[in-house]
């Protein structure tokens, strides 16, 4: 049981004169802030997809951050969710802006921003979604560059209709991964079955390798490789346990079973590959070896939490995830990208560095459900690399729009993104606690970009980016009105290795940039959940002291948003908070997680979020927070609400770290 605490987690009913800075008198609403979150969490990428142009990892939910930056506004009649901006003249600085949430919402509401991080991903993203430009030079250049890559790649994606032989755009197609024993080799597959439709399911039938929708294995010659499903460990004649090639590259430990595409006459398909898509499938093979990546060092997959499941499989390079056609792709797609200019050229890059996630062996399929027909796996669904059983490799050149090809995905990522960053669209009760579209009259997604902070302070609605390690900021002493952020999540998941299988082709596609020799090193995340001191609270540390001076003293406000299961989490930031002399003032909890989301389901991972309000610490700052015994760990909100309080209550005692670390462990039992 917690130790009751009698004060409400609200913000402070705090009034300053306008001209002195942020003025808040009314109660955050985290009832309507958390009924949102819990319809945006399952679909982030429509409510703000602007936000939504490059892959990036642990996107807080927009509209609690929108929630969070209106409780700044000063004028009470823009306050309110659904009123236009509220925050000009301010400045908001996001250290760690990740996929760059802060930045959308605080330049929607008129601020000026400045965004900081380490890796140079989020910098390109955000300058491509936060630079306007027309829609219609975007879409023309799309057209024309697409155009360029169908004529120079689409042929060797094309196969055969089987009723009527015509060549068409293939759509997918599955391969079955090599494996062998002592009888010889093997092809294992997730489940023999492709595709359920209404009255019919498509398979492929093992003994022959034949793909049909009859109800019997359909006559034809026993193929000379065994196919088996991942069921099927070991084999039952020689009793040896499958065993993968590691001798092969890793592009080539796959076979292919089947192929899907789509006819004008006869509608989708599923068929064998024939002798003409085998003979496509090697003139790409023979091309592989042409295509200059040199130096191909710059390839090579460095050990880390994550690219070391890579190594542990014998893949030594970026380029070995990639088929033969897939790396043809990206070679001409790299040579026809540097003929466009400025914000064209960086958002057609970073489409086709975000359709990697849809076009690389390490796709699966997911399409033999009836309400998922042809879909793609993604990479990282899982936040991880995972190795398919059922490879999928997608046409990125498909003329149809399709799962994870560029047709799609700048329909998707840039029209979409663009059409709402100019009439940005919230949800609203209605009468019939409907869910209802509102546009937000006056409000626009993006800015100027300007690159010094006396330009900043001299425009209106303007962003600055900054690629770099935010512990030291070029940032004058206390010019900055408001910090929000959203901190890494301490050890668990380790985005900036992942990262890296971006940042090897976004290095080719954008050279000049950013900086692309990144290192990971510099990243705020914990290497192990130890009771000394790592990465996480020293980084963290440096870059809240560097808070700490820019924040404008008695007005400003640090605000982040945080949650973990982990005492030693919990511990680390309290003290690298304490170091910088933040206390709490405020805290709420806020639904964050869409809990069927793949990386999380069945993990009993925590489904909110801590939103955690600090100013800077003065000597007459009093000490409001009530003891704790203990913190409930059965509840996902309950937890939330103890480790807020435990928090505010332990920023104020003059203890030692290791008395906050036992704290912490004594607070948070270990769950069974």
């Amino acid at each position: 049981m917690t130790t009751p605490f009698t004060r409400q987690l609200t913000f402070d009913e705090l009034v300053h004169a306008p001209d002195q800075g942020l003025m808040v008198n009314a109660p955050f609403p985290a009832e309507f802030a958390n009924a949102l979150a819990e319809v945006e969490a399952f679909h982030k990428h429509l409510f703000r997809p602007n936000t939504y142009l490059h892959k990036w990892w642990a996107r807080r939910c927009g509209s609690t951050f929108r929630t969070i930056l209106k409780q700044f506004v000063s004028d009470p009649q823009r306050r309110d969710y659904y009123a236009p901006g509220g925050l000009a003249g301010k400045i908001v600085l996001d250290p760690m802006m990740g996929g760059g949430t802060t930045l959308h919402e605080a330049l929607r509401l008129g601020a000026s921003v400045i965004g900081a991080d380490v890796d140079p991903i989020p910098i390109v993203q955000a300058r491509a979604s936060l630079t306007q430009a027309p829609l219609n030079e975007l879409r023309a250049a799309f057209h024309a560059f697409f155009h360029d890559l169908h004529r120079l790649t689409g042929s060797y994606y094309q196969t055969e209709c089987p009723e009527c032989a015509q060549t068409v755009d293939s759509q997918f197609t599955l391969y079955g991964l090599r494996k062998q024993c002592a009888c010889g080799d093997v092809v294992q597959v997730d489940q023999f079955d492709l595709r359920h439709e209404a009255g019919r399911v498509i398979r492929i039938w093992p003994e022959t390798w034949a793909v049909s929708d009859d109800t019997a294995s359909p006559a034809g010659a026993a193929s000379p490789v065994r196919l088996v499903t991942k069921d099927d460990a070991a084999c039952t004649t020689c009793g040896q346990k499958y065993a993968e090639r590691f001798d092969l590259p890793f592009y080539a430990r796959y076979a292919p079973i089947a192929i899907a595409g789509q006819c004008p006459e006869h509608g989708f398909f599923f068929r064998s590959p024939a002798e003409a898509d085998l003979t496509r499938l090697r003139s790409a093979d023979a091309l592989r070896c042409q295509l200059d990546f040199s130096p191909l060092c710059a390839f090579d997959i460095a050990p880390g939490p994550k690219s070391s499941d890579l190594l542990t499989r014998q893949v030594r390079s970026y380029l070995d995830l990639f088929s033969s056609r897939q790396l043809l792709y990206l070679y001409h797609a790299v040579r026809l990208v540097q003929g466009y200019r400025d914000v064209v050229r960086l958002n057609l890059a970073l489409l086709i560095s975000t359709s990697l996630e849809f076009n690389a062996m390490l796709c699966g399929y997911k399409g033999w459900f009836k309400n998922r027909p042809g879909a793609i796996r993604h990479v990282f669904g899982l936040h991880a690399y995972v190795f398919q059983y059922t490879a999928a490799e997608n046409n990125p050149v498909n003329g149809r729009r399709a799962s994870g090809n560029l047709q799609a995905l700048f329909r998707d990522r840039i029209e979409r993104g663009r059409q709402w960053a100019l009439a940005p669209v919230e949800r609203k009760w209605d009468a019939n606690r409907q869910w209802q579209q509102v546009k937000i009259v006056g409000e626009v997604d993006g800015g100027i970009e300007v690159t010094d902070e006396s330009s900043l302070q001299n425009s209106e609605q303007a962003f600055w980016l900054i690629h770099g390690d935010s512990r030291r900021l070029p940032l004058k002493d206390h010019g900055v009105d408001l910090i929000v952020t959203d901190p890494p999540y301490y050890d668990s998941v380790q985005y900036s290795d992942l990262a890296a299988f971006f940042r090897v082709w976004l290095a080719r596609l954008l050279p000049t940039e950013a900086n692309w020799t990144y290192d990971t090193a510099h990243s705020a995340v914990a290497s192990t959940a130890a009771n000394g001191d790592t990465s996480f609270m020293a980084i963290l540390g440096g870059i809240l002291r560097e808070c700490a001076r820019v924040l404008k003293p008695g007005t400003g406000r640090l605000v982040f948003t945080f949650h973990h299961w982990d005492p030693n989490a919990w511990a680390e930031l309290t003290l690298a908070l304490r170091q910088a002399g933040f206390c709490l003032v405020n805290a709420h909890v806020v639904f964050s997680e869409n809990p069927i989301s793949a990386h999380i389901a069945n993990l009993n991972a925590l489904k909110h979020d801590t939103i955690l309000t600090f100013t800077l610490r003065t000597d007459s700052t009093p000490a409001h927070w009530p003891p704790l015994t203990q913190i409930d760990t059965l509840d996902s909100e309950t937890f939330c609400r103890g480790c807020s309080a435990a928090i505010g209550w332990l920023l104020e005692q003059d203890w030692s770290p290791e008395q906050i670390r036992a704290t912490w462990r004594q607070l948070i039992p270990k769950r069974k």
